[in-house]
This record gives C-alpha cells, structure tokens and sequence, in this order.
C-alpha cells in the first residue's frame, strides 16, 4: 500500500493474545513501512513491556477482570472499565486510525467500542476454537473476524468470519538451525531422545508438579529442557538439588524458543492457542495439559480440536500427575507415534497467518475510503 495507513492494536494480558497481535502489526510494516501503528494495552500487563520492546508505542488502560469470586471487588473493576472507555474513545479520537484490529483481551473490549462508535471499521482476531466473551460482543459491529478454527459460526456472523490461523512469532521458523546444533546449546546430548516442557512464561502448576513428582523415572537414554516459568523456579530447582541430573535442563524462562522447539522430539504444553498455532507450523508432536483456570475452558476444546484427528495427545489436569510422566517416556520413544503426530498436526497449519490479516486490513481500509466514510 502506497499510502500511509493508521492502525490501532488492542488486545493482550497474555503472551498468546500479545504475539499475534505484534505479528499483526510487523506483516503490516512490511507491506507499508510508513504505516503508523498505536497498540492499546492493560497497565500493569505483559504488553507494557513486550510491545515496546518490538518497537511499538503502547497507551495502558486501568481495565481488569471480572472477579468472580468476591462479587464485591467488581464495583472497582467497573470504575476501572468505565475510566477506561472514557481513556480508549479519547486515545481513538486523538489517534483517528483507519482501522482498529482488536486480538482479545481486556483492553480490546473498551478500544474496538469506541472505534465502532466514531465510524471506524474493526476487525477482530480469535485465537480460540471458543470464542471469548469480548469479542462475541463485539462482533456484531465487526467488518471481518479472522479465526485459527473452523465452525466458527456458532459464535460470530457467518458471512464475516475469515479462517487465517493465529499468528506466530516469525523467529520461531527458523530454518538456518539443525536439531543437532540446537540440543547443544542446551548442553545435551543429540544421540538421546528429547522432551520440551513449556507451562508459559509464568509457568504452569499442574505440569511443574507433575514433572517434579516424576524425576526419577526418566532414563539416562531421555533428556528433558524444563522451562518451569519464573513462578515455579525456585520449586523446580528445589525438585533438581539432591541428584542434579545432567539429563534435565531447567530454567525460568527460554529466551530462544526457536533452538527449543528445534530440540525437541516431543513437547510437552497447556494449550492455548498461540501455543497450538507454534505446533502446528512446527509440526511438533504435543501432549496437551488444557488448564482448567480460563473462560469457558477453551483451552480443553482447543486440545480437543487437535487429539481427535490425531494430531496430538490430550492430559486431563486433573490426571496429569498420575499420568503425564508415564505417557511421555512410552510416547518419545514410539518413532510411529511421533512421525503420525507430526504429519497431522502440519496438517493443520495455517501459514502466512500474520499476512493474510495484514492483507484483510489493507482492503477493509482502502473499501472504507471508497465508501467515502473516512
């Protein structure tokens, strides 16, 4: 696009919703390196630190969560929504974008209402093969809503959902790397069969515990790069002191997940979508552990979306403990098990997802002009 183009990103709280999000927003500097790009964010939330950290200006808004549990906290969680919608029309009236693309979140709730409000077209992103509360509500005033799952009608208009896939981390596919070379930037072993363990950047429970309790049954002939996430660390390397096997490398955080997931001959994760997306290019095999604690459990549907075509094996929370250590040793070791999982889950991929969104973009903005409502 040979003109400049104003967008406003919204969304985040998580890395699944904030990856995308500058995916997005990269695709759309390459194809118009003078596009200027404001994101919206949650203070206090992940994007306050990732999204300038990839070179994008960010406004925080005093927006939070529903608690629903202590039904009382909510009258400072509506002043806060209210305080935000006020924040979020001032920043689009100010800003004045083209378009407003929405990715989910706290913040895109407050940012796409006031863009739909003034005129401005909005697009909305869902990761999920459940669709969350936020962007079924905006739905109704979207120009296109991009989705990573099929039968996605049961939540938004049909005649406006666009099947791209989620975006991911452009690093990630990096091909000028081996198996080999990335096992060694480990320090391990490229003769013995390896395991991922991601729980995100925070870290998961349910895995943590489920690795720790399992430590002494992983053979010398299986290796494991542990990212328990900064939560959990100190429990992690409390599960490691007494033997400090050479086979386990664990750490709060994986600065290079392109070398992790080259490493790995199988992965164990929860299942967000961001997640599932990485896999699913990378066409890694996976067992699955859908956390319990998200809205309308969208983790397990997501999950499930994959185990019944094969693509992956799903753990229960619940039974992770009992079951997670057992399944992963029998599975890295089964070579047609692995390479059944591997072509199945590539099979679902959906690439140049962060393209083809750029591209939706592109044509809503320059159909808007046309219509002369801009």
């Amino acid at each position: 696009m040979d003109k400049k183009i104003k967008v406003l990103v919204s969304g985040g709280g998580t890395g699944g919703h904030i990856f995308p999000a500058i995916s997005i927003a990269n695709a759309i500097k390459n194809k118009c390196p003078n596009a200027d790009i404001l994101f919206v964010g949650a203070e206090n939330r992940m994007e306050m630190e990732k999204v300038p950290a990839a070179g994008y200006p960010i406004i925080g808004l005093p927006v939070s969560g529903f608690d629903r549990k202590h039904l009382l906290k909510n009258i400072k969680v509506l002043f806060r929504l209210f305080k935000s919608i006020r924040l979020a029309d001032k920043t689009v009236k100010s800003f004045s974008p083209d378009i407003a693309v929405g990715v989910g979140g706290y913040a895109s709730g407050p940012t796409l209402w006031a863009a739909a409000r003034r005129g401005i077209p909005t697009l909305i992103q869902e990761q999920n093969s459940y669709a969350g509360v936020t962007n079924k509500l905006l739905a109704s005033k979207a120009k296109a809503i991009c989705v990573a799952y099929e039968n996605m009608d049961r939540f938004f208009p049909k005649d406006r959902i666009i099947l791209t896939g989620n975006p991911v981390r452009q690093e990630l596919q990096n091909d000028t790397i081996n198996r080999e070379e990335a096992i060694r930037f480990f320090n391990l072993d490229p003769s013995k069969k390896t395991i991922l363990v991601i729980g995100g950047s925070l870290g998961a429970r349910t895995i943590n515990n489920s690795i720790a309790a399992g430590i002494e049954k992983i053979p010398q002939n299986i290796q494991l790069i542990w990212q328990s996430g900064k939560g959990y660390d100190t429990q992690a390397q409390k599960a490691l002191e007494e033997k400090k096997p050479e086979n386990i490398k664990q750490m709060p955080f994986i600065s290079r997940m392109d070398m992790a997931y080259k490493a790995a001959d199988l992965v164990i994760s929860r299942a967000g979508a961001s997640s599932i997306s990485e896999l699913c290019l990378l066409g890694k095999p996976v067992i699955l552990i859908p956390s319990p604690n998200v809205a309308e459990d969208h983790q397990t549907k997501n999950a499930q979306a994959l185990s019944t075509k094969n693509a992956a094996l799903m753990i229960r929370d619940c039974d992770a403990q009992n079951l997670l250590i057992d399944t992963a040793l029998k599975t890295v070791q089964d070579e047609t098990s692995l390479k059944n999982m591997s072509d199945n889950i590539s099979k679902m991929a959906q690439r140049d997802s962060a393209t083809r969104i750029a591209d939706i973009i592109f044509e809503l903005v320059i159909k808007n002009k046309k219509n002369g409502k801009l």
